[in-house]
């Protein structure tokens, strides 16, 4: 089969689908692949890399759509010369993207209108099977790490203990709001630069974890399962929001650094961090707001933007990975390519096995029709 790895055009997007490394090796097992000129160059990856791994350079995404069965990107569909790139793609072919398909349901209509192949890779189930491909895991383990060295670098005191002649200076305090990958992540950062770590989840099934990484799980009275059954976030009701918001704000008036983590699935951020609560920290502490993109875990923050309220810096990072975008596009690119070798078998995407719980998990569109369920559940609560 042709792969195609088309350039990103989305602002502030530095990576890249597949390195070097992966189409060399995806050479080796009997595919074809070429690359939009200039793909890989932000993230440090020259087309001369890519034409030693044996791939084609070509000079545009038409021609790259014209010649691939699949195309590969980590973006969602963008414009391409005043149109969307869906009207490139080759009807029956397939393209691979994070697809953001709740906010971006006119691409759904544009895929079936040329009968595209769509995958969603943020719907790769999280499970042992599925763990190598598991690109938003990958992803959000480096906006973790990223986060506190952002934190660390914008506080004013240092993070560790230090022995000085002037006398012992305290660790910074750290608390993490979140503890799934990326929340982990940050945890297990800030533990190894020396600070005293808090973390708070409303699941319960992550104390050990949490733990077991030198940090202090806050406990929060529970009456129900958080979690749902993919291990994310379930949306909670007021009253034990009021609960959560009065434990973040007690922690938050001695934290030094709060990384914010917290998302739900399908739904805009969960507000966890109220302008009073802002208001109660100690001037010059930073907020790291990982949840920008998804509206942001506290009210004050602007994403994309970093502003300042009563001395405390609150940081509505977005797109963190593209922050790293060598090493981002390494961990992605093994996922797709790990991905594309357990899909395709004997030179064909089988998209008919019903056994294959991964496709039929990812496969969002398919002969002019949403097949997706997960979808189809979200547009039926819409309602």
């Amino acid at each position: 089969m042709n792969i195609g790895v088309a350039k990103e055009r989305s602002k502030n997007e530095t990576r890249v689908a597949l390195v070097p490394e992966s189409v060399e090796r995806l050479i080796a097992k009997g595919f074809k692949i070429c690359v939009e000129k200039g793909a890989g160059e932000s993230a440090l990856y020259p087309d001369s890399q890519y034409k030693e791994a044996g791939a084609i350079i070509v000079p545009d995404f038409k021609k790259l759509a014209d010649w691939s069965d699949i195309v590969v990107k980590i973006k969602p569909p963008e414009n391409y010369k005043g149109v969307s790139e869906i009207n490139y793609l080759k009807p029956g072919s397939s393209f691979f993207s994070l697809q953001e398909p709740l906010a971006r349901k006119k691409n759904i209509t544009e895929y079936n209108k040329r009968k595209i192949n769509s995958f969603a890779l943020e719907f790769i189930p999280r499970s042992t099977l599925a763990q190598s491909m598991d690109v938003l895991s990958s992803m959000a383990s480096l906006a973790g790490y990223k986060a506190v060295l952002m934190a660390a670098d914008r506080i004013s005191k240092i993070i560790p203990m230090m022995m000085t002649p002037a006398g012992t200076i305290s660790a910074a305090r750290v608390l993490v709001i979140g503890a799934g990958v990326a929340g982990l992540q940050a945890i297990a950062t800030a533990k190894r630069l020396g600070a005293t770590v808090d973390a708070f989840d409303t699941r319960p099934q992550v104390k050990e974890e949490v733990m077991s990484l030198g940090a202090k799980f806050i406990d929060l009275p529970l009456t129900a399962d958080m979690q749902d059954e993919q291990g994310y976030a379930k949306l909670a009701d007021p009253e034990f929001i009021k609960l959560e918001m009065e434990l973040i704000d007690k922690h938050l008036a001695r934290a030094d650094i709060c990384i914010a983590t917290a998302l739900v699935f399908g739904r805009t951020a969960p507000i966890l961090i109220k302008d009073y609560m802002v208001k109660n920290m100690r001037p010059g502490s930073v907020i790291v707001d990982l949840a920008a993109e998804a509206g942001g875990n506290c009210e004050l923050t602007k994403p994309g933007q970093t502003v300042v309220v009563n001395g405390v810096e609150i940081i509505g990072v977005e797109n963190i990975p593209a922050r790293l975008p060598y090493i981002a596009s390494r961990l992605f690119s093994k996922n797709i390519e790990n991905l594309l070798t357990h899909l395709i078998k004997d030179e064909k995407l089988n998209l008919d096995d019903r056994e294959n719980v991964i496709l039929q998990r990812i496969l969002l569109t398919r002969d002019g029709e949403l097949v997706s369920e997960l979808v189809k559940s979200f547009q039926t609560k819409s309602r």
